[in-house]
Protein backbone atom coordinates (compact mmCIF):
# COMPACT_ATOMS: atom_id res chain seq x y z
CA UNK A 1 0.00 0.00 0.00
CA UNK A 2 1.35 3.57 -0.90
CA UNK A 3 2.13 5.92 1.53
CA UNK A 4 -0.31 8.85 2.61
CA UNK A 5 1.26 11.97 0.99
CA UNK A 6 1.83 14.71 3.57
CA UNK A 7 -0.36 18.17 4.51
CA UNK A 8 -0.34 20.41 1.65
CA UNK A 9 2.18 23.18 1.39
CA UNK A 10 0.73 26.97 1.83
CA UNK A 11 3.41 30.23 0.94
CA UNK A 12 2.87 32.90 3.84
CA UNK A 13 3.85 35.24 5.80
CA UNK A 14 2.74 37.92 8.38
CA UNK A 15 2.07 41.68 7.64
CA UNK A 16 0.98 44.80 9.25
CA UNK A 17 -2.34 46.37 6.96
CA UNK A 18 -2.00 50.12 5.61
CA UNK A 19 -5.34 52.49 7.05
CA UNK A 20 -7.44 52.96 3.80
CA UNK A 21 -6.40 57.14 4.04
CA UNK A 22 -2.69 56.08 3.06
CA UNK A 23 -3.76 52.91 0.62
CA UNK A 24 -5.87 55.27 -1.86
CA UNK A 25 -3.51 58.08 -2.14
CA UNK A 26 -0.28 55.60 -1.75
CA UNK A 27 -1.62 53.63 -5.20
CA UNK A 28 -2.44 56.39 -7.00
CA UNK A 29 1.00 57.78 -6.36
CA UNK A 30 2.30 54.65 -7.42
CA UNK A 31 0.26 54.12 -10.98
CA UNK A 32 1.35 57.53 -12.08
CA UNK A 33 4.93 56.78 -10.99
CA UNK A 34 5.36 53.50 -12.03
CA UNK A 35 2.58 52.45 -14.26
CA UNK A 36 4.41 54.04 -17.31
CA UNK A 37 7.58 51.58 -17.38
CA UNK A 38 6.95 48.61 -19.53
CA UNK A 39 9.82 46.65 -16.98
CA UNK A 40 7.98 47.80 -13.98
CA UNK A 41 4.27 46.09 -12.20
CA UNK A 42 3.26 48.56 -9.84
CA UNK A 43 1.52 46.77 -6.79
CA UNK A 44 -2.24 46.20 -6.70
CA UNK A 45 -3.72 48.19 -3.76
CA UNK A 46 -5.13 45.52 -2.09
CA UNK A 47 -1.26 44.23 -2.15
CA UNK A 48 0.26 47.03 -0.28
CA UNK A 49 1.40 46.10 2.94
CA UNK A 50 4.60 46.16 5.47
CA UNK A 51 5.78 42.26 5.66
CA UNK A 52 6.96 41.83 9.48
CA UNK A 53 7.53 37.74 8.71
CA UNK A 54 8.04 35.90 5.20
CA UNK A 55 7.91 32.37 6.68
CA UNK A 56 7.74 31.11 3.18
CA UNK A 57 6.28 27.56 2.26
CA UNK A 58 4.72 25.72 5.21
CA UNK A 59 2.66 23.31 5.89
CA UNK A 60 -0.97 22.99 6.29
CA UNK A 61 -1.34 21.57 9.69
CA UNK A 62 1.20 23.98 10.69
CA UNK A 63 -1.36 27.51 9.85
CA UNK A 64 -3.08 26.84 13.36
CA UNK A 65 0.25 26.94 15.61
CA UNK A 66 1.35 30.15 13.27
CA UNK A 67 -1.96 32.01 14.16
CA UNK A 68 -1.57 30.90 17.68
CA UNK A 69 2.21 32.08 17.96
CA UNK A 70 1.05 35.21 15.99
CA UNK A 71 -1.96 36.29 17.64
CA UNK A 72 -0.58 35.45 20.73
CA UNK A 73 -0.10 39.12 21.87
CA UNK A 74 -2.24 42.06 20.95
CA UNK A 75 -0.66 44.25 18.44
CA UNK A 76 0.31 47.49 20.10
CA UNK A 77 -0.43 50.92 18.90
CA UNK A 78 2.76 52.48 17.01
CA UNK A 79 3.42 54.57 14.33
CA UNK A 80 5.03 54.65 11.26
CA UNK A 81 5.98 57.70 8.42
CA UNK A 82 6.69 57.51 4.70
CA UNK A 83 10.65 58.49 4.37
CA UNK A 84 11.68 58.12 0.89
CA UNK A 85 11.45 55.61 -2.20
CA UNK A 86 13.95 53.42 -2.60
CA UNK A 87 15.15 50.88 -5.47
CA UNK A 88 16.15 47.52 -4.01
CA UNK A 89 18.93 46.66 -4.98
CA UNK A 90 20.26 49.78 -5.60
CA UNK A 91 22.73 48.99 -8.59
CA UNK A 92 20.22 46.51 -10.60
CA UNK A 93 16.57 46.84 -8.67
CA UNK A 94 14.23 44.25 -8.20
CA UNK A 95 11.66 46.07 -6.98
CA UNK A 96 10.98 49.55 -5.52
CA UNK A 97 10.18 50.13 -1.68
CA UNK A 98 8.37 53.03 0.30
CA UNK A 99 10.85 53.18 3.30
CA UNK A 100 9.11 53.34 7.23
CA UNK A 101 10.39 55.53 9.90
CA UNK A 102 9.61 53.38 12.67
CA UNK A 103 9.03 55.61 15.86
CA UNK A 104 10.39 54.61 18.66
CA UNK A 105 11.53 51.00 16.74
CA UNK A 106 8.14 49.62 18.38
CA UNK A 107 7.28 47.99 15.34
CA UNK A 108 10.87 46.57 15.28
CA UNK A 109 10.41 45.49 18.59
CA UNK A 110 7.17 44.04 17.87
CA UNK A 111 8.69 42.13 14.66
CA UNK A 112 11.48 40.99 16.39
CA UNK A 113 9.60 39.18 19.18
CA UNK A 114 6.94 37.58 16.52
CA UNK A 115 10.48 36.48 15.06
CA UNK A 116 12.02 35.14 18.21
CA UNK A 117 8.43 33.46 18.88
CA UNK A 118 8.19 31.86 15.71
CA UNK A 119 11.67 30.03 15.61
CA UNK A 120 11.17 28.71 19.28
CA UNK A 121 7.97 27.06 17.79
CA UNK A 122 10.49 25.78 14.88
CA UNK A 123 8.29 27.50 12.29
CA UNK A 124 10.52 30.11 11.59
CA UNK A 125 14.68 30.72 10.92
CA UNK A 126 14.95 34.62 11.65
CA UNK A 127 16.96 36.44 8.99
CA UNK A 128 20.16 37.35 9.99
CA UNK A 129 19.84 41.28 8.10
CA UNK A 130 17.76 43.91 10.12
CA UNK A 131 14.32 44.47 9.65
CA UNK A 132 13.59 47.56 7.81
CA UNK A 133 9.76 48.61 7.83
CA UNK A 134 9.08 48.97 4.16
CA UNK A 135 5.91 49.01 1.45
CA UNK A 136 6.87 47.15 -1.71
CA UNK A 137 5.22 49.36 -4.63
CA UNK A 138 6.65 48.28 -7.78
CA UNK A 139 8.51 44.99 -8.85
CA UNK A 140 10.28 44.32 -11.60
CA UNK A 141 8.90 41.75 -14.33
CA UNK A 142 9.77 38.21 -14.95
CA UNK A 143 13.21 38.93 -17.17
CA UNK A 144 13.52 42.90 -17.03
CA UNK A 145 15.84 45.20 -15.12
CA UNK A 146 14.26 48.59 -15.13
CA UNK A 147 16.46 51.16 -16.17
CA UNK A 148 16.46 55.04 -15.94
CA UNK A 149 13.33 55.38 -13.30
CA UNK A 150 12.59 58.40 -12.24
CA UNK A 151 10.77 58.49 -8.67
CA UNK A 152 9.03 61.73 -8.55
CA UNK A 153 8.59 63.64 -5.05
CA UNK A 154 6.50 61.85 -2.54
CA UNK A 155 3.58 64.57 -1.52
CA UNK A 156 2.99 65.57 1.80
CA UNK A 157 -0.39 63.78 2.21
CA UNK A 158 1.80 60.56 2.18
CA UNK A 159 4.39 61.86 4.75
CA UNK A 160 1.92 62.00 7.01
CA UNK A 161 2.45 59.64 10.43
CA UNK A 162 0.30 56.73 10.70
CA UNK A 163 -0.78 54.04 12.49
CA UNK A 164 -1.17 50.54 10.80
CA UNK A 165 -5.02 49.05 10.64
CA UNK A 166 -4.25 45.48 11.59
CA UNK A 167 -1.49 42.41 11.13
CA UNK A 168 -2.72 39.93 9.33
CA UNK A 169 -1.49 36.11 8.53
CA UNK A 170 -2.08 36.27 4.59
CA UNK A 171 -1.81 33.03 2.22
CA UNK A 172 -0.12 34.33 -1.08
CA UNK A 173 -0.20 32.30 -3.99
CA UNK A 174 2.02 32.61 -7.39
CA UNK A 175 0.18 33.75 -10.82
CA UNK A 176 1.41 34.65 -13.99
CA UNK A 177 0.13 38.52 -13.27
CA UNK A 178 1.46 38.41 -9.89
CA UNK A 179 0.80 37.37 -6.33
CA UNK A 180 -2.32 37.01 -4.64
CA UNK A 181 -2.70 37.72 -1.21
CA UNK A 182 -5.66 35.99 0.77
CA UNK A 183 -5.99 36.71 4.69
CA UNK A 184 -6.46 33.75 6.66
CA UNK A 185 -6.16 35.51 10.41
CA UNK A 186 -6.62 38.88 11.81
CA UNK A 187 -5.20 40.29 15.24
CA UNK A 188 -6.16 43.02 17.34
CA UNK A 189 -4.95 45.77 18.50
CA UNK A 190 -4.51 46.61 21.93
CA UNK A 191 -7.78 48.49 23.39
CA UNK A 192 -6.75 52.34 24.13
CA UNK A 193 -7.65 52.83 27.84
Amino acid sequence: MKERPGSPRLRLFVALDLPQRIVTPLAEWTGEAFGGHADLRPVRPESLHVTLVFLGYMYERDVEQIKEITFARDLPRFELQAEDVQPVPRARPRLFALGLTDAGEQVTRWQEDLSARLQAGRLYEPEKRRFWPHVTLARAKRGKTPRGVTVPELPDELRQPFEPADVTLYQSTLRPQGAVYEPLAKGKKTPVH
